[in-house]
């Protein structure tokens, strides 16, 4: 699942102004990719979209800390 051409937002639910969260691409038609914040050019990790909407419906929402 390639992320070539991903445009990346920050989470809504980033505190410090998104400095401390995710990122979040789901401009991509058949991948969801989320990535740190913090580590732009680190691992992302793939998700079908499917399996993002399965989580997103599956965890409390709650801001992101460190």
């Amino acid at each position: 699942m390639d992320l070539t051409g991903a445009r990346w937002r920050t989470s809504t639910r980033s505190d410090n102004g998104g400095a401390t969260c995710v990122e979040v691409a789901t401009n991509l038609p058949h991948v969801v990719g989320v990535r740190d914040s913090t580590d732009r050019h680190g691992p992302a990790l793939r998700f079908r979209p499917t399996a993002w909407t399965a989580f997103l419906h599956s965890v409390p929402a709650w801001p992101c800390s460190r």
